[in-house]
């Protein structure tokens, strides 16, 4: 074996064992399955699934009384139908307030909110939370990586902090912040 195939090899070695590793900042990552709302075929293929975009739902596990909603492309074809297919990158979000916000825990900027698995093995889709503090804002974050090289593909939504209902009372995200 030639000295650069073997780094390759030890590279894809070390990336493998990492991708098992806890990551840090991961503290508020709640183990919550996605609620599909529904899917929409966009190719359609012979004898396989589908090409698709779905949209699933999610609720912060930080901040009661927001929920993000995301929509992702999902391969068809024989690799899509044995799991294999790597998924794009191309993901939209939107999160939105839904009920009177209330803070569970502290928090730090760009704490993992949900993250999923986007190909068999290295590929990752994380939707990640930060805080405005100048304006009150909680901004989220949707992006996927890979262990050696990123995407540059992202999206961005964010959730004024307003009174629900007859409460005049608004929590300062900033007083959330680790």
């Amino acid at each position: 074996m030639t000295p650069a195939a073997a780094m390759t090899r030890a590279a894809a070695l070390l990336a493998a064992a990492l991708a098992f590793l806890p990551m840090a900042g991961t503290g508020s990552v709640a183990a919550q399955e996605p609620n599909l709302i529904f899917k929409k075929s966009t190719v359609w293929k012979f004898l396989t699934p589908d090409d698709k975009l779905a949209v699933y739902g999610i609720d912060d596990p930080v901040v009661e009384g927001v929920a993000c909603h995301y929509t992702t492309p999902e391969k068809g074809g024989l690799k899509g139908m044995v799991g294999v297919a790597e998924e794009v990158s191309d993901i939209s979000l939107a999160c939105r307030q839904v009920g009177p916000i209330s803070f569970k825990s502290k928090f730090d900027q760009g704490d993992v909110v949900f993250r999923e698995s986007r190909s068999f093995f290295f590929k990752k889709m994380q939707i990640v939370r930060g805080c405005d503090a100048k304006r009150n804002v909680l901004v989220y974050l949707v992006y996927s990586d890979k262990l050696i090289d990123g995407s540059p593909k992202n999206s961005t939504s964010t959730v004024p902090i307003m009174p629900w209902g007859g409460s005049g009372d608004v929590p300062k995200c900033a007083d959330f912040l680790r």
